[in-house]
């Protein structure tokens, strides 16, 4: 009789030492920047620009310059704003929650989540700034008492709330990423040829030397801020939701936002995660460490979290209409056949239908079908975001005061703006920092790369055929 053993999918392959893990992520860094790297470094820069100049008129001429009306008073800047904050979620939950889960196939990926979080919070802030119209009088909003005439902070507003929330995010993962940084630094610190970048490297990685107690101070505070960050995930974007559901406006005082969004918020995360490593993987040759393992975990998520925000969608029309609400009842079916059909089933398709492709293994683990997914599911988030602001104002209680909404170019190009500050960030970050974090891949290495788990599969087929004797140890949840 013939045993098969199941062995987890190996999360690093081709039999990689440790040795062979740092050569392969500081490669990068070390090296000279490749053509493809300037290539993506000037597309970057050149809509960092033309967005600069977007939001210079933006600012001197007035938010007047965007396609806002008596009716909409809320379009692109908070749909943009909404859309960077939950592609923010995925790193915090990849560093902090699959951290206390002990969930090893985030080692490879979690570098990237944690500074792509980083980004897209300082893109969503970005929007804030913009919609204030005269930011250089920003200090106004600061509770100075009437220093300033009679504009009041109101502490009950959600938008203060969001300030608040997204500050304290925005300040714990950057602590969590640059303390997972730290051995790293010290590595590139050690093998570094220039004494420039010997100095530099040497400062930012604040004399690690790699003893037992560094170890140990590590891992302790690792753990501390996962235990923080963890909810950070649920609040940060529950309080977003709030600045709708806590309105009177049909079609946005619900009480599903606050899970809908979470859910929302980490679905569109991960599709930007797989995107952005996809890419990486590629370029940086890392397949051996970005492997299908992770690509199929991180798919499995996006189907699940889409399968979430798809039922919020049904249970939406299905309240509306439960509450014999006319108002509420129009609302919801004006966003499916009134003048922004094409945005309401261009989110339905993109989010709700898109990642149920994701059911079938086959294109769970192709790279071409995955690329593709995650993109279709940002646009569809971001289309989300633009139904549930728009189609919410653009008909109001008085046929007389309906209007249409349509974006100018200063409403694109300050979107453009957050782009090209966004990849500028992130290009920037991939070539001068290492993109994963060889500690913890090294970490896993011995019981989660190719080798051990050809080992295991050997010895338990071994047992099997009675050939092999029975290890010391029975092997653990790590192992097989």
């Amino acid at each position: 009789m013939q045993v098969t053993s199941h062995v987890r999918e190996p999360l690093v392959t081709n039999g990689k030492t440790w040795k062979d893990v740092t050569d392969d992520i500081c490669r990068q860094v070390e090296g000279k920047p490749t053509t493809t790297w300037y290539i993506a470094m000037f597309i970057s820069v050149l809509l960092f620009g033309y967005g600069t100049y977007c939001l210079y008129r933006t600012w001197w001429d007035g938010i007047g310059r965007w396609g806002l009306n008596k009716t909409v008073g809320w379009a692109w800047d908070i749909t943009n704003f909404v859309w960077w904050v939950g592609i923010g979620h995925a790193g915090t939950l990849i560093s902090a929650i699959l951290l206390l889960f002990r969930q090893k196939w985030r080692t490879s990926i979690n570098r990237a989540a944690e500074a792509m979080t980083i980004f897209a919070v300082f893109c969503a802030g970005s929007f804030i700034l913009m919609h204030m119209g005269r930011t250089w009088l920003a200090y106004w909003a600061l509770p100075l008492g009437n220093t300033f005439g009679s504009l009041w902070p109101n502490f009950n507003s959600p938008l203060v709330w969001d300030v608040f929330a997204i500050s304290t995010y925005l300040t714990v993962s950057v602590v969590f990423w640059y303390i997972g940084l730290i051995p790293d630094l010290a590595t590139i610190r050690d093998r570094a040829q220039n004494p420039i970048s010997r100095f530099v490297y040497g400062i930012l990685s604040f004399g690690w030397n790699g003893g037992a107690k560094d170890w140990q101070r590590y891992e302790a505070v690792s753990l501390v801020l996962a235990g923080v960050s963890t909810p950070l995930v649920l609040s940060v974007h529950t309080i977003v939701s709030f600045d709708f559901a806590t309105s009177l406006i049909p079609g946005w005082h619900t009480t599903i936002f606050p899970p809908y969004f979470v859910a929302g918020a980490i679905f569109s995360g991960f599709a930007m995660v797989l995107t952005l490593m996809l890419v990486t993987r590629v370029v940086f040759k890392l397949e051996d460490y970005i492997t299908m393992a992770h690509i199929e975990s991180m798919n499995k998520i996006i189907m699940l979290t889409g399968s979430i925000v798809g039922v919020a969608y049904i249970t939406e029309f299905f309240i509306a209409w439960y509450s014999g609400v006319e108002y509420e009842q129009y609302a919801f079916i004006n966003r499916a056949t009134g003048p922004y059909w094409w945005a309401y089933w261009s989110m339905m398709t993109c989010n709700v239908i898109s990642p149920q492709l994701f059911w079938f293994k086959s294109v769970r683990r192709s790279i071409a079908a995955t690329f593709i997914l995650s993109i279709i599911v940002n646009i569809g988030m971001w289309f989300e975001r633009f139904v549930i602001i728009v189609t919410s104002l653009h008909r109001d209680y008085l046929p007389s005061s309906w209007a249409y909404f349509s974006p100018t170019m200063y409403d694109i190009g300050d979107y453009i703006f957050s782009f090209g500050l966004f990849f500028t960030f992130f290009f920037l970050f991939a070539k001068f920092l290492p993109v994963i974090n060889m500690a913890e891949v090294k970490a896993v290495l011995k019981s989660s790369g190719e080798k051990s788990s050809e080992g295991y599969g050997k010895v338990i087929h071994g047992v099997a055929q009675g050939t092999t004797a029975v290890p010391h140890h029975s092997p653990g949840k790590s192992d097989v």
